[in-house]
């Protein structure tokens, strides 16, 4: 699914998003993988943000995604 696509359907449901595609869209947003501690990846954005994320059965945690769309809107990340 392409990141812009993602994007619309997550602010409606935040359930059932593959960690792939989660990792994907965190990306387009310009997040990079920092390092890893056990299951615990973590990502920063050159303006400082930081998400960690970790995978639950194949999918990404709700709470997550919410906390990615929260940084979104502070700082008024664009995708590119």
């Amino acid at each position: 699914m392409r990141p812009e696509a993602l994007l619309r359907r997550i602010r409606t449901d935040r359930h059932n998003l593959r960690f792939s595609d989660f990792i994907r869209l965190v990306q387009a947003f310009g997040f990079r993988f920092d390092r890893q501690d056990g299951s615990h990846r973590v990502y920063r954005h050159p303006c400082g943000a930081r998400l960690v994320l970790q995978e639950r059965h194949g999918e990404a945690k709700p709470y997550q995604v919410a906390q990615f769309l929260e940084k979104v809107h502070e700082r008024g990340l664009r995708m590119g």
